[in-house]
């Protein structure tokens, strides 16, 4: 079993500390990027059968699990098989809960919306005590 784990506090941030970390090295390669109002990760996944990946969030925590199976018993590989998982802490910056996953040619591609924030002014209400002087 391969489990690798990163945390992201900046969403603009997240390469270099991926790449930058000793977890980079996994049965599944991980690529992060911003693209306007989006963060974009591709996790590479050849070889994987789409319906055995699971991706869950549970508060920030991101979890990929997939499974590989083994490969014939002549054929030579230097991908790992069996259970694979990675996971991903990630920043309140991001929407989770719009989260979206798209399987295509062995990557996958989670895309998450940044939290849109709208400034409000907040009115300061004055209690009725008088103050004295």
């Amino acid at each position: 079993m391969s489990l690798h784990s990163v945390t992201v506090r900046d969403p603009d941030r997240l390469t270099a500390r991926v790449f930058d970390s000793a977890t980079r090295t996994s049965g599944c390669r991980l690529e992060a990027y911003r693209e306007g109002d989006t963060y974009v990760i591709d996790i590479d996944l050849p070889g994987v059968d789409p319906a055995s990946i699971d991706v869950m969030v549970d508060r920030q925590v991101l979890t990929v699990r997939a499974e590989r199976k083994h490969a014939e018993a002549s054929a030579v590989t230097e991908q790992p098989t069996g259970e694979l998982s990675r996971e991903v802490t990630l920043s309140d910056t991001l929407d989770t809960d719009r989260l979206e996953a798209r399987h295509d040619n062995g990557v996958l591609t989670l895309t998450i919306p940044l939290v849109t924030s709208n400034p409000r002014r907040v009115e300061v209400t004055r209690s009725g005590l008088a103050h004295a002087a």
